[in-house]
């Protein structure tokens, strides 16, 4: 406490003034990265979230988002789905399609039951990962639909203007899953480290923030039980720089 540090620091033995130097001193940590550089973190679900732009069709887009331990993403809740549509995705204006909106790939599919004098169907998960999801409104139907399919793929409209995502606009486009598409991957949250690498689940790790004398242990894709170190200052140098990635390293800056 502050009392205590003062009180020590005023009264030494014989009355002497004792002096001592601490560089830092542990502090409440906020851990503000919870997925790898790229991907944005969602509290609500505790998710990771990512969009693809190098144009595959829903199998291969599939097999892309496995291979990052995540699948294409479903929604929970209609604020899961505001979330995303409120997030700056990096999108370069010359892939999409229309200089007002973008689609991804999103993990569903419509089942056609009827051709007769319109499609009728409905939606389904494509890959049951999640206990919880919200199944699409009616889509719209793309323009590359051949009369053999039976099941077509999700595709996400996504505005380029700020202010048509700020009102939760957006639509749901059925379309033929072999059409090459941007899209959206979703994976749990996880521990990343200062140096940005991914930790397993049970291991030591110093987590992104600014102090890289924290190690904690990975649980659940959260820092838990964290010790930090304290460093004195480098003996014989009036002037120095910390390193922000190491601990207890030090450039001195004396001519």
């Amino acid at each position: 406490g502050k009392e205590n540090v003062d009180s020590w620091h005023n009264r030494g033995r014989g009355g002497e003034t004792t002096r001592f130097h601490t560089v830092n001193v542990a502090q409440p940590v906020r851990f503000s990265r919870k997925c790898p550089t790229g991907w944005h973190h969602y509290e609500g679900t505790a998710s990771c979230y990512r969009v693809y732009l190098n144009g595959e069709n829903y199998w291969d887009a599939v097999q892309t988002c496995q291979r990052v331990n995540g699948s294409l993403a479903t929604f929970t809740a209609d604020q899961e789905l505001r979330f995303i549509l409120a997030q700056e995705w990096d999108l370069e204006e010359e892939t999409f399609e229309r200089k007002d909106q973008h689609r991804f790939w999103v993990g569903y599919q419509y089942v056609i039951t009827n051709r007769n004098h319109s499609l009728e169907g409905h939606w389904e998960v494509a890959y049951k990962g999640s206990s919880e999801v919200f199944l699409p409104p009616d889509p719209i139907f793309g323009t590359a639909m051949s009369e053999k399919e039976n099941v077509l793929c999700a595709q996400l409209q996504y505005f380029h203007l700020r202010a048509l995502r700020h009102h939760g606009l957006h639509s749901w486009y059925a379309e033929n899953c072999y059409e090459k598409s941007s899209f959206l991957c979703k994976r749990s949250q996880t521990c990343v480290d200062i140096k940005d690498n991914i930790v397993d689940e049970g291991y030591y790790f110093t987590p992104k923030g600014n102090d890289p004398c924290l190690s904690c242990t990975c649980h659940n894709g959260e820092p838990e039980m964290c010790v930090a170190a304290l460093c004195e200052r480098p003996q014989g140098c009036q002037q120095y720089r910390k390193d922000p990635k190491e601990c207890c390293k030090f450039t001195c800056l004396d001519p």
